[in-house]
């Protein structure tokens, strides 16, 4: 058997990491049953996160043995980067919905969240990251954040933490996370603490690099529990990128203006504050941004005022420059360049 078909996708075991438990998440399958047995669920949608729709299908077949035979059990295809990204076309049209992978966004009653907690453990790395981080003895104040799938960990990591002397600082940061100490790729609020330090624990790049961007002034230590690499944030060659798209576009003078159509990405007010002060700017709608489909619009820029992270992580892809509100008005001559700062949302839809 290949090793991709008999491991998961994300699997732990080629990493080097001593683990207790092999990397599988929780999908909570009897609160759906609840939900569908109080509602008397005929339809269930299923929506998953890009890199958990190969497991679709495993979750479907394990809810028909627990279902009604006459519940139709439907997957959404729609892509998915995060719990601002509803299928809001299979929700009106399902009884129970179910978005697995982030947590609540906004209180509802029609939609059911997982968020997929990660049983990964985290005190290996974050003993590992102690090197990096400044001492207790001479910077005991710590900031500490965390992604949705390791929020089952979090009293754990501070109390880590705290045992070694450090005094850690968290929050709440605002509607738009649901956690204490949480951060989202577009939402680094929680890291607004009384520190110099920030301990981000998680995988990947782009949150701890946003959470630089955002609050400069700190120190970020990136320790990812999946991956089992300690890092520090280094917004450099991100900057430069950045600063090369805003080059590109200050002689643009036809502009198209993305609005996304996602129910938790729109930003109506900001991009009709561009429209008004710019005549030669053309509002785009769509609910998917990507290079192809904007290929055949005849603009000498674009600016996007949906998910930061279309712009961020795919902005060398498209034809013409992207860039985010606030380098937009760095572009047309309203700001210095020296304003240029992460795009991020706050509050919900």
């Amino acid at each position: 058997m290949s090793q991709e078909s008999e491991y998961s996708e994300g699997d732990l075991r080629n990493t080097g990491m001593s683990l207790k438990h092999d990397r599988e998440w929780d999908y909570e399958l009897e609160r759906i049953v609840e939900a569908v047995e109080e509602k008397d669920a005929k339809k269930i949608g299923l929506q998953f996160p890009e890199g958990l729709k190969r497991r679709g299908p495993k979750v479907a077949d394990d809810l028909r043995e627990l279902v009604p035979e006459d519940a139709t059990i439907m997957l959404s295809g729609q892509p998915c980067y995060g719990a601002c990204d509803l299928d809001t076309y299979l929700m009106k049209r399902t009884d129970v919905f179910v978005h697995f992978g982030h947590s609540p966004m906004k209180d509802t009653d029609k939609v059911i969240y997982v968020p997929l907690f990660s049983n990964v453990e985290v005190t290996p790395i974050i003993e590992e990251a102690l090197e990096t981080l400044e001492p207790a003895e001479e910077t005991p104040d710590v900031g500490l954040v965390t992604t949705a799938q390791h929020m089952n960990r979090f009293e754990e990591m501070r109390v880590y933490l705290e045992d070694r002397g450090y005094d850690v600082k968290t929050r709440r940061g605002d509607d738009r996370l649901t956690h204490e100490g949480q951060v989202l790729g577009c939402n680094y609020a929680s890291a607004d603490v009384p520190a110099d330090q920030v301990l981000y624990v998680g995988g990947g790049k782009f949150h701890p690099l946003g959470l630089a961007m955002e609050h400069p002034d700190k120190h970020v230590v990136i320790a990812d529990p999946v991956n089992n690499v300690v890092t520090v944030a280094d917004t450099e060659k991100f900057m430069k990128q950045r600063y090369g798209a805003v080059h590109r576009a200050m002689d643009a003078e036809k502009w198209g203006v993305i609005f996304c159509t996602k129910i938790g990405q729109g930003r109506w007010e900001m991009a009709q504050e561009i429209l008004e002060g710019n005549d030669d700017a053309y509002l785009i709608t769509m609910d998917e941004v990507t290079p192809d489909r904007l290929r055949n619009f005849d603009m000498d820029a674009f600016v996007n005022t949906g998910c930061p992270r279309i712009t961020t992580d795919d902005g060398p892809r498209f034809h013409k420059p992207m860039l985010t509100p606030g380098e937009y008005e760095i572009a047309v001559g309203n700001e210095p360049l020296e304003s240029l700062e992460f795009d991020t949302f706050h509050g919900t839809w």
